[in-house]
């Protein structure tokens, strides 16, 4: 968990970059929408990688989607922190049960 954590923190870092030094400063400058339209193209691959049962690709497109999930979160200012607390609350509820409590 910490090499998701440290890139939390370097995505953060990054952030105040100037874009022309940094991809993900170039990315975040885009905006929220251009980081989510990212994320979309990353996971879209790792589906590919997973369907065509290419291991080492799903690894490396899975790392990806981490990547551009954490710099859409930046991009809208919600930590991994956050993201982790909720996790952690679903904890030992099956996922039908916590379906079943969200609201319609």
């Amino acid at each position: 968990m910490n090499t998701l954590n440290d890139l939390s923190q370097t995505i953060a870092e990054r952030a105040k970059a100037d874009p022309d030094s940094s991809w993900t400063a170039k990315l975040l400058a885009k905006g929220p929408e251009k980081c989510a339209e990212k994320f979309g193209e990353e996971a879209i691959e790792a589906i590919i990688e997973a369907i065509k049962n290419n291991r080492e690709g799903l690894i490396s497109e899975s790392a990806d989607v981490l990547f551009h999930l954490l710099v859409m979160l930046q991009s809208r200012g919600v930590t991994l922190e956050e993201v982790l607390s909720e996790l952690a609350r679903r904890q030992g509820t099956s996922g039908i049960a916590e379906k079943a409590a969200r609201k319609p």
